[in-house]
């Protein structure tokens, strides 16, 4: 049985800057820093997957400028087939990360290259992913793209894991096929209020109005759902049940990147023949230990090294 992860989606060079607070609309303030690193939400998340043991591929697309290299070095550098990885005349996809002293962060993402990320490009991959038994995908890349890729995916017998991140008009097919759709509590609310004009009133905990949210959304017909909760941990739901699992406390410094880490370490848990919620817990436990390096995929862990509990 495979136990390959590929991840579709989007890649991008980071430009991180340190601010002492977050600019007020029209402010101009000053900030440190500026150093480039590889991201974007498809590159995160298969570096957390294979950082976390599985073979993964890489499908996406990037430019013809100097930041290529920028956001594909750690790819390469941890194995990661990047065969499918497209290159496209115009800049590579670009973040502006500024971050706090309490590690939380504003990103402006300029898409790039990765908007020409087209449903060709994935049905060229067919035969690979038919090798693979889970694949991931964001709302970094074109919608299009998005719902190929699900087509393709679904005769395949490939376990698709769809990270709405940010939320886009998708069908509800595509949404029904995801185990698991993985959002955070906000995403979670968006989708619910514009799919079914639903609105879930907040519980006394996160942990508890997260495990309504995702229950509402398995109540839509999705096989199962995670609403990630920062350092609140996680709500999964399935058909059968809802659970909360709590992340490791840890000093945060940098939370850029920690949902990526997640949704890497999961697949890469479930590629493996874990189930939802043992994947989960190690995914929490990924996600803690990324918010306590700097950058994204700078800090996501290795096998070797040891997770917070």
């Amino acid at each position: 049985m495979s136990t390959r992860v590929a991840v579709i989606g989007s890649i991008n060079a980071d430009l991180s800057v340190n601010v002492e607070r977050h600019p007020l609309p029209g402010e101009t303030v000053l900030g440190s820093g500026g150093e480039l690193s590889p991201g974007g939400k498809g590159g995160n998340q298969a570096l957390a997957s294979a950082r976390q043991g599985a073979e993964t591929i890489m499908i996406g697309a990037i430019g013809t400028d100097p930041y290529a290299d920028v956001a594909t070095r750690l790819l390469r550098e941890a194995g990661v087939d990047l065969t499918y990885v497209t290159t496209n005349p115009g800049p590579t996809g670009l973040a502006i990360v500024a971050v706090d002293p309490g590690g939380e962060n504003n990103i402006i993402v300029v898409p790039g290259a990765n908007a020409t990320l087209t449903p060709q490009h994935i049905a060229a991959a067919d035969e690979a992913l038919a090798t693979c038994a889970v694949a991931v995908v964001q709302g970094e890349i074109p919608v299009e793209t998005i719902e190929t890729a699900s087509r393709i995916l679904e005769p395949l017998g490939v376990r698709q894991i769809l990270n709405l991140a940010p939320v886009l008009n998708l069908s509800s097919e595509v949404l029904r096929r995801s185990d698991p759709l993985v959002v955070n509590e906000h995403e979670a609310a968006q989708i619910l209020l514009e799919t079914q004009n639903r609105v879930i009133t907040p519980a006394t905990t996160e942990a508890e109005y997260g495990q309504k949210l995702a229950t509402a959304l398995v109540e839509s017909g999705i096989t199962s759902v995670v609403v990630t909760l920062g350092s609140a941990g996680a709500a999964l739901a399935t058909t059968e049940y809802a659970i909360h699992i709590n992340s490791p406390k840890v000093e945060a410094i940098d939370t850029t990147g920690a949902g990526d880490a997640f949704v890497g370490a999961l697949a890469a848990s479930l590629a493996a023949g874990d189930n939802l919620q043992i994947a989960c817990q190690r995914a929490v436990r990924v996600a803690a230990h990324s918010v306590t390096g700097h950058g994204a995929q700078t800090s996501y862990p290795s096998t070797t090294e040891t997770l917070p509990r």
